[in-house]
């Protein structure tokens, strides 16, 4: 069933704990070795990888360490203005 709701922080959670074991396993990279890498303790790392629960910080340098860093920086973008008619983009010039 699709669905037109927004994802749930739970759901979130979920995806980017595969997302971010994925990429993980994608680079060759161990536990042990993106804990080490990243500095974020093994504890909290596989507490991650099972449950989705993480500091943020901790998220931000295993992303750093996955290459994926570049992908928060869009987060929370305020959207360019949009027009609802013509007339909105005429008076928005004058």
């Amino acid at each position: 069933m699709l669905s037109f709701l927004p994802p749930t922080p739970s759901e979130m959670m979920d995806t980017l704990k595969t997302k971010f074991r994925q990429r993980r396993k994608a680079l060759g990279y161990t536990q042990t070795e993106l804990s080490e890498r990243s500095g974020v303790s093994l504890g909290s790392l596989k507490r991650f990888e099972s449950s989705g629960q993480i500091a943020l910080e901790s998220l931000l340098k295993l992303a750093l360490v996955l290459e994926c860093l570049g992908d928060f920086s869009s987060l929370c973008e305020v959207e360019e203005e949009r027009f609802g008619s013509m007339d909105e983009v005429l008076k928005s010039v004058k």
